[in-house]
């Protein structure tokens, strides 16, 4: 598979795993995103922290990592990369399910692509992955992922007080997910 070569294509974007040569411009998104990301979201934004980053998404068969990408884009951002989707402690045999983590940058929030990536990244954990359930935390604060998930199908689980460790403090977080039955696939 070459660097631009997606695992799946949608109207307007395509999802394909991280590479070594996504790191000068998944780090400037970042940067360029941090008013966008903060409190909520840390993605990567040097070179070094890239490579730990991607190497453990792509290393991990407990991990699989998306880069959302801007097909035939506007303004010469013909495959930009527009966000990222993970999925992380995926586990096989009877659990089948994973814990999503994601990011649209400043330039494409607000455009749905991330939206559309994420069906895109759902068609291949419940196809090719072989999943069955998928789960979102989300910090209660946070809308636009809220938002994000629950147009995507998922559906709110519960409430976890403390659930996660984030920028210096245990987090609440409130579980969302989604089942391959739910989505019809």
């Amino acid at each position: 598979m070459t660097e631009r070569e997606y695992l799946a294509e949608g109207r307007r974007v395509g999802i394909r795993p991280f590479t070594p040569g996504d790191a000068e411009e998944f780090t400037a998104r970042a940067r360029e995103s941090r008013e966008l990301h903060r409190p909520w979201l840390f993605p990567p934004e040097d070179t070094a922290a890239y490579t730990a980053y991607a190497d453990r998404l792509t290393g991990d068969p407990a991990r699989a990592g998306f880069l959302v990408c801007e097909r035939g884009g506007t303004g010469g951002r013909t495959d930009a990369i527009a966000g990222f989707i993970n999925i992380n402690n995926i586990v096989a045999g009877a659990f089948r399910c994973g814990a999503l983590g994601y990011g649209a940058f400043a330039h494409a929030a607000g455009r749905g692509l991330l939206g559309e990536g994420l069906r895109l990244v759902l068609d291949h954990a419940f196809g090719p992955l072989g999943l069955h359930r998928l789960e979102a935390n989300i910090q209660p604060g946070n809308a636009g992922s809220i938002a994000l998930v629950r147009r995507a199908g998922f559906r709110l689980e519960g409430f976890s007080p403390d659930f996660l460790f984030i920028d210096g403090a245990w987090r609440d977080h409130e579980r969302w997910a989604v089942t391959a039955e739910m989505t019809g696939r």
